[in-house]
């Protein structure tokens, strides 16, 4: 199994390839990064671009995406509400499945504490996945960790059992 973990942004949108829940692994990680001089609507093409590379490359099983807050800034709010739009259609247009975690779960499931520092989240990361350093920059760090979390999840006793016990079609 294959999870894209991604740290949706306008700026910088950072994503990690997870695979195998038993003993995870980072495949590949990083961010699309986007100029700010250029006008929104590039910017946006531009993130659909390069994402879509990431999918069509690794082919990932699931999409694991930081669920939106409201943040102190509209501005800033309504920039990852774009880049999330476009993570959406990609996911939509490849019919990939698509989880949303809120911080607090990814905290909960990786920090052990939903409250948990960044650089205690980065250290978990870094030591859940066997890295030999912290994974750079802070998004891509954040996606792995958002991906981290969907693997916790599904390795759940309660999870597994819902699933199991879920109607069937008909």
């Amino acid at each position: 199994m294959r999870v894209l973990g991604i740290d949706p942004g306008m700026a910088l949108l950072g994503y990690g390839i997870v695979a195998d829940p038993e003993t995870p692994r980072a495949l590949t990680y990083g961010v699309v990064s986007t100029a700010a001089q250029l006008r929104p609507e590039r910017r946006l093409v531009f993130l659909y671009e390069e994402l879509r590379r990431v999918l069509q490359q690794w082919q990932p099983d699931v999409v694991a995406l930081e669920q939106l807050f409201f943040a102190r800034n509209v501005t800033t709010a309504l920039a990852v509400g774009q880049a999330r739009g476009v993570v959406l259609l990609l996911c939509g247009q490849f019919s990939i499945p698509v989880v949303e975690y809120t911080p607090a779960q990814v905290k909960q499931a990786i920090g052990g504490y939903g409250r948990a520092g960044k650089r205690q989240m980065q250290e978990m990361v870094r030591l859940l996945l066997q890295l030999p350093t912290i994974p750079q920059p802070d998004d891509a760090a954040d996606a792995l960790a958002i991906a981290l979390c969907h693997l916790h999840h599904l390795r759940s006793p309660w999870i597994k059992e819902s699933h199991e016990q879920a109607p069937g079609p008909g």
